[in-house]
């Protein structure tokens, strides 16, 4: 793999500062956020009010642990622009999610808010080792998800080529990295998986094809995918995160030439890690729910946003800004069985370690009788396609889940491309316990 280590020239001032420094404007910023929601939301006024604390307690950085959380149901709820916190002619562009769980999840932003947006990406492009000049194949969706036109703007910004493929397409994708030749590509690591397996349809070696550098978000990955990937196609493979909540891609990112955890652009994002089941603040280094700030956001500024994902905060390295280890999970996506914790990103690095399984899988939650039950319907290899090694694949998966995890479960092998394949996020977890 090519050395994409940015030169220290390259970055933003902010990024190297000190930590004195980076808390200060932190401060500064966090006292100005707090304030423009509770002047101008009232959910956050009503909130503030009946929790006893006003824009003027915050005195230290500390002192945020004072105020309420910001749930997504509070986007629900005040569906479609009540949370806006400029009037809606000064929104210039809104996303959405798919509301497919209820109402979508409406934000909106500034003009200011898009530059900072396209900023951080282009931050975030640059720390995975892309520069002015590379081109990038954006195969994030386009539309109301922030992915697409977000990865856009931050590449475009960073004066790069974009390539605005979007999802889908499978044999187009490999067709136009072929031909177009493009450095990198922003895409969800499922999906990457997809690629992969067309160019080996296609009869094309991907480690010859040109790609230096995947970028990788929207859903948790295992370090067993980054090593898979990185493999198959000669590249690095880093990992993205964002949320449309508090702004979309390029919250925070890994970078290159340490691939230890993501950096928190911690000048516009002010993260926490909370006790998931009391709320209180844990100490940097403890695992727990990851909370987040806005600081900078003028169209709807988010104070202490619950994101449900849990990760742990670290020190910098490579940067002076904190870094997110990988998320785990989802405090809302964990599996309680028969008592046990359950994470599909558990499942995933126990099927990477299966010899003969592809990485595709998809795990049923079903009912036994009165138990729950899980089911892992996993696939193989096409050099393992034969009964034996079928049954020998289902043997050990079943095993390394047992020891691995703690929980039994079947474990059923399909050929290859008998699991469903996404289209942009995996769908990981099936649950039918209701519909026995």
């Amino acid at each position: 793999m090519k050395d994409l280590t940015p030169k220290k020239s390259d970055l933003d001032p902010i990024e190297i500062a000190s930590v004195d420094e980076i808390r200060s404007l932190q401060l500064e910023r966090l006292k100005w956020s707090v304030r423009h929601a509770y002047d101008n939301v009232p959910m956050y006024k009503k909130r503030f009010d009946d929790a006893g604390v006003h824009p003027d307690d915050l005195k230290t950085l500390s002192d945020l642990a004072k105020f309420p959380f910001t749930y997504k149901n509070d986007l629900r709820d005040n569906y479609p622009f009540g949370l806006f916190a400029v009037p809606r002619e000064e929104i210039i562009r809104i996303h959405a999610s798919s509301g497919t769980t209820g109402k979508a999840t409406v934000v909106g932003y500034t003009q200011n808010d898009i530059d900072v947006w396209a900023d951080t990406v282009a931050r975030s492009l640059r720390a995975s080792g892309l520069r002015k000049g590379d081109m990038v194949h954006n195969a994030y969706g386009y539309g109301l998800f922030t992915g697409g036109l977000g990865a856009h703007y931050g590449i475009e910004r960073l004066g790069a080529t974009v390539v605005p493929m979007s999802g889908g397409q499978t044999e187009k994708q490999v067709g136009l990295i072929t031909d177009f030749k493009p450095d990198g590509i922003m895409v969800t690591p499922s999906y990457m998986l997809n690629i992969l397996e067309g160019f080996r349809k296609a009869g094309i070696d991907p480690r010859s094809c040109s790609l230096s550098v995947g970028i990788f978000g929207a859903e948790p990955w295992t370090n067993a995918m980054r090593l898979e990937v990185e493999a198959a196609f000669d590249m690095h493979a880093v990992d993205i995160y964002g949320l449309s909540e508090i702004m979309g891609p390029g919250v925070a990112n890994e970078c290159v030439e340490t691939k230890d955890g993501l950096h928190v652009w911690e000048d516009h994002y002010y993260p926490e890690i909370i006790n998931p089941a009391t709320g209180e603040v844990v100490e940097d280094g403890e695992e727990g729910e990851l909370v987040f700030t806005t600081l900078t956001k003028e169209g709807m500024p988010m104070i202490r946003y619950r994101t449900r994902d849990l990760t742990t905060l670290l020190p910098g390295t490579a940067r002076s800004m904190r870094r997110m280890a990988k998320i785990t999970g989802r405090s809302d996506d964990m599996i309680i069985l028969r008592g046990v914790n359950v994470f599909p990103t558990q499942v995933e690095e126990q099927v990477m370690a299966t010899g003969g399984l592809s990485p595709h899988f998809q795990i049923e939650l079903y009912k036994a009788g009165r138990m729950d039950a899980m089911r892992v319907f996993v696939e193989v290899t096409p050099e393992a396609a034969d009964n034996l090694s079928k049954t020998a694949a289902a043997r050990m998966l079943t095993k390394h889940i047992k020891d691995m995890i703690g929980v039994s479960t079947e474990v059923v092998v399909g050929d290859p491309g008998d699991v469903a394949r996404s289209q942009g996020k995996a769908v990981r977890v099936i649950d039918n316990r209701d519909k026995e």
